[in-house]
């Protein structure tokens, strides 16, 4: 294993200036610069709207904003992966969708991602009052570290005399009068109503046949967890419907990592799984339902008489048994990735929407932009889609087919499939007879999710937060033919041997855990897979070294890395453990006189950490 000395906290490195093309948000119109934050205790957030990685640090730093307030600011940097995070008006509608309440700097030419050095999705980076960089973390689980060296710089800095108590520079938007706000979801109820997780505002909303008349809502309309009569209960973000039966539907309760119960007749809300606690590495995996710990569930289907998860938090597929009353991961390895397989070896990448027929359970894999299935013995299939770096909008058989973020699917009668291509704003359909895509609509915005109401298709469109009736049309709309690849910029790397070292430092008070043998594990692959001549695969040591055809001058190196430690306390004859885990997708370019080393840092991370999404 190849181990490094931390570096010093308190390197003296002045924090460059944050700059974005697309301007500032939440501030009031003011543009911010670092020298009007001095006195202030910076949090510097690089995010993208589209990984959930980045969407659970979001709902992390809350805690610390308010606990706070006087002290710290925070600042986020929208970064985008996908073309249209880089559209202004998107990322204006994801701060607001995700109750963003600190300024945000738009930035999707990654002008500050470069002068910072960042390499994955999130990244944090602490700058003292005095405007120094003083910490940088990649990944999530990070925040309450943070939160101990903020409490160090507050005091450090009230003894100096450079601490600036006060009220920060965020300016709160101006609320939007709409029935729905960034609606996630939809169901249609056996009286023919339909049913609307109202993301944003954290409720459920009752919609007569017509899409637009309230019935009634569900929940109290402020983030919570609570269980209870309609009025009181409380949601956090809630996401994916299924009907359980005439009379109960199950929500994926996404940012409560929670499943939930209604009562159809009552509107008595309770919780069937989760308990409210994040899942993370080492967490069990099976078990009582309200014992076991979720991760960001986003939507819910029924197959094979078992309550499927898309638990979009860790790239799993899980199941919830209603009878037994247990959860249990149903197919995944955690491994963010597309690879298809027996459902114990497959790789997802945040499935978000899913759909069941007799013999499919149809899933639309996100951050893959795929449309996949899972048959009846458990096999993983791709449909359309190729990795986690490719996406567009084309058309035409499927291997070919481009879609970009889908995040809902939906079975038609006829055995094909409506796929809700999200961030293409358009509605696409999927025929296995033919192996044909095509675009049966388009200027949708952000269309999430999709329902059947008799011969026509209601459309959540999330960003116009509305319903949407269609007829679905006997022919495709022809569009013309877009493909992109990421907007992250490929590191350039020789040709031939390239060192590949993951550096790993067990946390303060903690040790690597030897007791079972190797303690750590590193995992290897590319796309293209000609691209690896040497040095694929699974071994113990983290440093490795790898041969790059010459014949292939781009790509991308998948790599998985794990370490297990333990509390070093001689005191403690049964200490706790704790496994580090991160994944990276590492874009390269093959040039002469590139990169002949690979360094990557797997953080040393306390209990509950989990990785991001990597550069």
């Amino acid at each position: 294993m190849n181990a490094a000395s931390p570096a010093p906290r308190r390197a003296r490195v002045r924090a460059p200036e944050l700059i974005g093309k697309g301007g500032w948000l939440n501030t009031g119109g003011k543009d911010l610069t670092l020298a009007e934050l001095r006195g202030k205790c910076v949090v510097v957030d690089f995010w993208t709207f589209c990984c959930i990685n980045c969407l659970h640090v979001l709902d992390e730093l809350r805690e610390l904003e308010e606990k706070h307030r006087d002290t710290v600011v925070v600042i986020g940097v929208h970064s985008p992966k996908f073309v249209h995070e880089a559209e202004h008006r998107a990322v204006v509608d994801a701060v607001e969708r995700y109750g963003v309440e600190h300024p945000v700097l738009d930035d999707p030419e990654l002008a500050t991602w470069k002068q910072y050095a960042v390499r994955a999705w999130p990244t944090l980076v602490v700058i003292d009052p005095e405007g120094y960089v003083v910490a940088q973390h990649a990944g999530e689980g990070h925040v309450h570290a943070i939160e101990r060296l903020v409490e160090e710089l507050e005091a450090e800095h009230e003894a100096k005399g450079t601490l600036r108590r006060g009220d920060g520079p965020y300016v709160a938007p101006e609320p939007e009068p709409t029935t729905l706000r960034f609606p996630g979801k939809a169901l249609l109820l056996p009286s023919g109503n339909l049913l609307v997780s109202d993301t944003t505002r954290h409720q459920l909303v009752e919609l007569e046949e017509d899409g637009e008349s309230v019935v009634r809502r569900i929940g109290s309309g402020t983030r919570g967890f609570a269980d209870g009569p309609a009025e009181r209960a409380s949601f956090n973000e809630p996401q994916g419907l299924a009907l359980l039966d005439d009379t109960s539907v199950v929500v994926a309760d996404t940012v409560n990592h929670a499943l939930r119960r209604l009562d159809l007749g009552t509107g008595e809300v309770t919780t069937l799984a989760g308990t409210g606690r994040q899942w993370w590495q080492g967490s069990p995996t099976s078990g009582p339902a309200r014992e076991i710990d979720l991760s960001s569930p986003w939507d819910v289907a029924l197959f094979g008489g078992r309550v499927w998860i898309a638990m979009a938090g860790v790239h799993q597929l899980w199941a919830y048994e209603p009878v037994a009353g247990t959860v249990a991961v149903a197919a995944g390895t955690t491994n963010e990735g597309l690879v298809d397989g027996p459902a114990a070896e497959a790789w997802f990448a945040q499935p978000s929407g899913l759909a069941a027929t007799a013999d499919r359970l149809w899933l639309a894999d996100s951050e893959t932009s795929a449309l996949r299935w899972v048959d009846l013995d458990g096999q993983v299939h791709t449909a359309v889609g190729t990795g986690l770096f490719d996406f567009g909008h084309r058309d035409g058989v499927a291997e070919q087919a481009l879609l970009q973020h889908p995040l809902g699917v939906t079975a038609l009668p006829d055995g094909s499939v409506a796929v809700c291509d999200t961030y293409n704003h358009a509605l696409r359909r999927y025929d296995p007879a033919s192996g044909e895509v095509t675009t049966l609509a388009t200027d949708l915005r952000e269309p999430s999710d999709a329902v059947l109401v008799g011969d026509d298709i209601v459309v959540v469109e999330s960003a116009r937060h509305r319903l949407t009736r269609l007829r679905l049309p006997e022919e495709a709309v022809r569009v013309e033919s877009v493909a992109h690849r990421t907007r992250r910029a490929a590191t350039e790397v020789a040709p031939g041997t390239l060192r590949l070292d993951v550096i790993f430092q067990a946390p303060a008070g903690q040790k690597l855990d030897t007791r079972y043998g190797p303690s750590t594990r590193l995992l290897v692959s590319s796309t293209p897979p000609e691209l690896l001549l040497k040095g694929e695969g699974a071994d113990t040591d983290l440093a490795r070294t790898l041969e790059l055809n010459p014949a292939v001058t781009e790509g991308v190196l998948h790599i998985s890395a794990m370490a297990a430690s333990c509390d070093d306390d001689p005191a403690n004859e049964y200490p706790a453990c704790h496994v580090h885990q991160q994944d990276w997708g590492v874009p390269v370019r093959l040039t002469e006189g590139g990169a002949d080393r690979l360094p990557l840092v797997l953080a040393g991370m306390d209990e509950g950490d989990e990785a991001g999404e990597t550069a």
